[in-house]
């Protein structure tokens, strides 16, 4: 067992990395609501909400499928460069929690 400090994962703990090249999208199960803090995001198939804090991050989560990458997103929303780390670190807890996915490209 690891203690509360280690950087082992558990075989059940899926490693989540996402980059600005990344290509995502609000997972089909996800059904999000406006409020005025920024947004409630409910995954259907496992339950999870999700408080998104800033409207800034509900932005680019609705907007990340219309976009090549998550880098092409962060510019279309008006992200300014020295913001996207925290938004790919947003994106990362985002995608571990299901509320956004990997993109399944047809070809």
């Amino acid at each position: 067992m690891a203690c509360a400090a280690s950087t082992e994962h558990s075989p059940a703990e899926p490693v989540v990395t996402v980059a600005l090249d990344s290509v995502l999208e609000l997972h089909p199960q996800v059904a999000v609501r406006p409020e005025p803090f920024g947004a409630l995001a409910y995954h259907y198939g496992n339950r999870r909400l999700i408080f998104l804090k800033h409207p800034d991050v509900v932005r680019v989560v609705q907007q990340l499928a219309q976009h090549s990458d998550v880098a092409a997103t962060l510019g279309a929303c008006g992200i300014a460069p020295d913001r996207h780390d925290s938004f790919v670190a947003a994106l990362a807890s985002l995608q571990k929690s299901e509320i956004v996915r990997e993109r399944i490209i047809a070809g």
